[in-house]
Order: C-alpha cells, then sequence, then structure tokens
C-alpha cells in the first residue's frame, strides 16, 4: 500500500508541524507556536479561497507517514513577496575591479547594495524533512519538494513570472550568522533571531535603518564575507536540484544572512513544464515499464489537496491509468481530474 502522502496543512495539525519546524527553524517555517498557528490558519485560509487575492496567499503541503498519521516533512508557496507596505527587500551583490597604475595594484571588490520590489516573485520554501526520513527508499524530500511545482503549474495563473527560492547559507550551529553580527545589527542593535522573527511581519525597520549605498565586504571580516551568496551544508541538495530544474543564482542574496537566491521564470522551470492536467481512466497492476509519478487531486472541502507516488501509465486521450494502490488512497473513478508530474 501507499505509505506516505501529502495533503494540505489544515487546523490541528500545529503541535506535529513545529515539531518538524524545529529541524531547520527557517524563516518560512520557524520554530515558534504563534507564528507556526498563524501560517496554518493563512494556508487553510488560502485553500478555502477565503483570502481573495491569490497574491496574498500562501500555501502549505504536508508529508505524511500515512502507518503513523505522523507529518515528517513540509513545504510551501508563498504567492507573491513583495507589495505595499511589505517590500521584498535583498542586497544586490555587485563585482567591481580597481587598478591604479600609479602603484600597479588591482582589487576585486564585492559590493552590497540594499534593493526593494514591491511587485515581486513567488516564492517556494518551507521545505523541511525529518531527519530520520531522509534515507527512505520512497524518495520523501524528491516527493514534498516537487509538489510545490506541480501546484505551480496547475495553478499558474495565480503566480508571479518570476519564482524565488532562497537557500540558508553556512551558519554557526547555535544559528550565529556571520554576516549578520559584522554588518546588520551593527544597524539594528538587534539578534539575528529578533530581526528575523521582525522582518517577517514588519520590514519598515530595515528601509528606515539600513544604509541605502554600496557597502563593500572587503571591509567586513573575513568569516562574513564567507558566507555571502554560499548556501549552506543543510541545503546543497536543494541548490543541485534548483540548478537541475531551471533555477540560477540571481545575485541577490538575504540582507540579514547572506543566503543566495535562486530564481527561474515559471515557463524555465522544467517540472512545471512535465506536469499535466488529466483524467484518471483505470486502476492497474502496475508493470516494470510503467512510470513513477506525483498524481494529485483537489476537492473544494479538506484536505483540499491529496498527492501520493505512484507508477501510472500514459493511455493517450483516456488519460492515466494508476497502480490500484494509489488508486484507492485517492479514492479515484473513472474520469477523476488528475495533476499528473512525472518522475525521472
Amino acid at each position: 500500500m501507499v505509505a506516505y502522502e501529502i495533503r494540505a496543512a489544515l487546523p490541528g495539525d500545529e503541535e506535529q508541524l513545529l515539531g518538524v519546524a524545529r529541524h531547520l527553524n527557517s524563516v518560512n517555517l520557524p520554530d515558534d507556536r504563534a507564528s507556526i498557528h498563524e501560517i496554518v490558519d493563512h494556508s487553510y485560509r488560502s485553500f478555502t479561497g477565503e483570502v481573495a487575492d491569490p497574491r496574498l496567499r500562501t500555501y502549505v503541503f504536508v508529508l505524511l507517514d500515512r502507518a503513523k498519521d505522523l507529518i515528517v516533512g513540509t513545504s510551501m508557496i508563498v504567492a507573491q513577496l513583495g507589495r505595499r507596505g511589505i517590500p521584498y527587500i535583498y542586497f544586490d551583490v555587485l563585482d567591481e575591479e580597481k587598478y591604479s597604475a600609479t602603484i600597479d595594484k588591482h582589487f576585486h571588490h564585492t559590493g552590497l547594495r540594499i534593493g526593494y520590489s514591491y511587485n515581486g516573485p513567488t516564492e517556494i520554501g518551507g521545505l523541511v524533512l525529518n531527519p530520520q526520513y531522509r534515507l527512505a527508499t520512497e524518495r520523501l524530500g524528491t516527493m514534498i519538494s516537487y509538489v510545490r511545482f506541480l501546484f505551480l503549474a496547475a495553478h499558474a495563473h495565480d503566480f508571479q513570472e518570476e519564482v524565488l527560492a532562497e537557500l540558508m547559507p553556512p551558519l554557526e550551529p547555535d544559528g550565529t550568522s556571520h554576516l549578520w553580527e559584522a554588518l546588520g545589527r551593527h544597524f539594528c542593535d538587534m539578534s539575528y533571531a529578533e530581526a528575523d522573527r521582525l522582518s517577517k511581519k514588519n520590514k519598515e525597520f530595515i528601509k528606515a535603518l539600513f544604509p541605502e549605498g554600496v557597502i563593500y565586504a572587503s571591509v567586513l571580516p573575513k568569516d562574513a564575507q564567507a558566507v555571502i551568496g554560499k548556501t549552506g551544508a543543510q541545503t546543497r541538495g536543494v541548490e543541485k536540484l534548483l540548478r537541475r530544474i531551471g533555477f540560477r543564482y540571481a545575485h541577490r542574496v538575504d540582507p540579514f544572512d547572506g543566503g543566495p537566491h535562486f530564481t527561474a521564470r515559471m515557463d524555465e522551470i522544467k517540472l512545471v513544464a512535465a506536469t499535466r492536467k488529466s483524467r484518471a481512466d483505470r486502476p492497474i497492476t502496475p508493470l516494470a515499464t510503467d512510470r513513477m509519478a506525483l498524481i494529485a487531486v483537489e476537492w473544494p472541502e479538506r484536505p483540499f489537496f491529496r498527492a501520493v507516488m505512484a507508477k501510472v501509465r500514459d493511455e493517450g486521450p483516456r488519460g492515466f491509468a494508476v497502480a490500484d494502490d494509489a488508486w484507492e488512497v485517492l479514492n479515484l473513478r473513472h474520469t477523476s481530474p488528475l495533476i499528473v508530474l512525472p518522475i525521472e
């Protein structure tokens, strides 16, 4: 039987999501009970359509171990970063060369210049998988990561043309950011964690207090320079995936910790292009030649969205034949609408 499934996050999931968040404690999924409650509530209202403006929606997906009824992973989509009062803020990373013929000296400098966007990109984020499940044969990391691109493809008109993924940089075991200690703290007089939490709801202090001109990284300590645009150990696998499916480093970084921003246009993302809206044809006992795919269904009522990984057979105009165990789990019928993302 199908051992794992993905569904929309629902009220009542908060405690389990908090347990998952503790494995990474990211901006999108912080290890904070009140924040998790707000995130789940906003996602629920996004799936129901209560958040009427698609640009204001956030969608949270949870990965379930069905036998234990246990949430073991999450991912999310933020429909749009940057709008009136809450801009998308970043550092542009600039390269500059200086040469003096008088003293025959040549220097290469990295500059940081703060930037703002009020009509920013869609963000994919919140990707966390319980470490105990990372080596599962079911490719659970792929499953919870790919579901975001399947959903983007199915609802492309609700999202921005540019899609962003912000990756975590190298941090110290206690969460210390060397870039923040060398730079941000001097302008805000807050800890990295305090500024991170506040920026989730209110970014005014960044625009009011951060310098507007170019900051030369050359004047910063070496350990601060070393993290600018670099990917931390926990997200190197994510970087490889992003590059493989069409994303590239945007020469932009998080203004707090220097984590790199990767971007792609929606029509450049290979997984979006590979996703198909189709229909269920019939249940089958899968053959070795049948293809593995992420298969999703949607409903107007909770849980709104469900997806499993299973074998499918493309039957042309009739739609997809689906492995019988997945057919049962998803409660499919002949001609049920499907969203299918084949997995390489």
